[in-house]
């Protein structure tokens, strides 16, 4: 796959995080509000002197939001209490800080931006991998092969970069409180030589280590159970804001699909899960990655 100082990083240097998050959640918000004011979207656009569409892009999250235009909005709504207001006025501020990635801006295809700020806001990942490690789990040498084709010779100018964005996006799994990340791996990515046997090998040593730590589960479907239970690679995002819906994310060569609906979401969850079954516990899963790097 593809790839927030102060605005950007805290104190410590780790990436400070739920910018996107904040932006949902404030838009769901002011929906409630509206609805509540028995407002429709037009009469409250009409406020801001902003279309039907674009208050819905404001409510679903999908824009920045202006402090002048939810100032106006909260005085349309009924919303007179100062603390109150000010609340919200600071999630807006809060909200508006740049995405770290904006720094990557230059590698990064536009559809890609609103999948790294769900992923470093998700309290939850899940997801089913069958032609590569996944990118929280790859090492540089690892990435930098299947970026490169396997010929690092001739990569793009641009390699290096996408790999640095590869890694900072990682950082989501350590810290004080860690995204929880379980996978769900196809045999066949074990065996899948890319980079080469040393490159393939410090990978699938990288997969185990990372396999032991407390938010991360990594199993393995075999190859006798290879191809039942989903066609193709998916993540599901799951958020502990419960404004947030969970989102599944399907990339493809030219972008990427954001499912929502709970329909969708019921569908790609009963996948997991059944992959989930389908595939060896997570100790045997260890056991067959060691067994694997053994023999390399």
């Amino acid at each position: 796959m593809v790839e927030r100082g102060q605005s950007e990083t805290g104190a410590s240097g780790e990436p400070t995080r739920g910018s996107t998050a904040r932006r949902i959640v404030l838009g769901a918000q002011l929906r409630r509000l509206r609805e509540a004011a028995g407002l429709s979207r037009s009469e409250a656009g009409y406020v801001i002197r902003a279309s039907d569409s674009k208050l819905s892009r404001l409510e679903l999250g999908r824009v920045a939001f202006k402090e002048r235009d939810v100032s106006d909005l909260l005085i349309t709504y009924g919303v007179e209490d100062a603390a109150e207001r000010e609340a919200f006025l600071e999630m807006v501020r809060q909200a508006n800080q740049p995405g770290w990635w904006r720094r990557y801006n230059d590698v990064m295809p536009g559809w890609f931006h609103d999948f790294v700020g769900l992923e470093e806001s998700a309290e939850r990942i899940q997801a089913y991998e069958l032609q590569f490690v996944p990118g929280l789990l790859q090492t540089e040498e690892y990435a930098r092969s299947i970026m490169t084709r396997g010929r690092p010779e001739h990569a793009p100018a641009d390699t290096e970069r996408r790999i640095a964005l590869r890694m900072q996006r990682q950082k989501i799994l350590t810290g004080v409180h860690p995204t929880k990340l379980w996978v769900v791996i196809d045999e066949s990515v074990l065996h899948r030589p890319i980079g080469g046997r040393r490159v393939l090998r410090e990978q699938l040593n990288h997969l185990l280590e990372a396999s032991r730590q407390p938010n991360i589960t990594v199993q393995v479907v075999p190859n006798a159970l290879s191809g039942y239970a989903a066609e193709g690679p998916f993540m599901i995002l799951r958020f502990a804001e419960p404004e947030l819906p969970d989102v599944v994310y399907i990339e493809h060569l030219s972008g990427a699909l954001y499912l929502d609906s709970q329909e969708e979401i019921e569908t790609y969850s009963r996948s997991i899960d059944r992959l989930s079954v389908d595939a060896e516990t997570p100790d045997r899963s260890r056991q067959l990655l060691s067994k694997v790097i053994s023999e390399i």
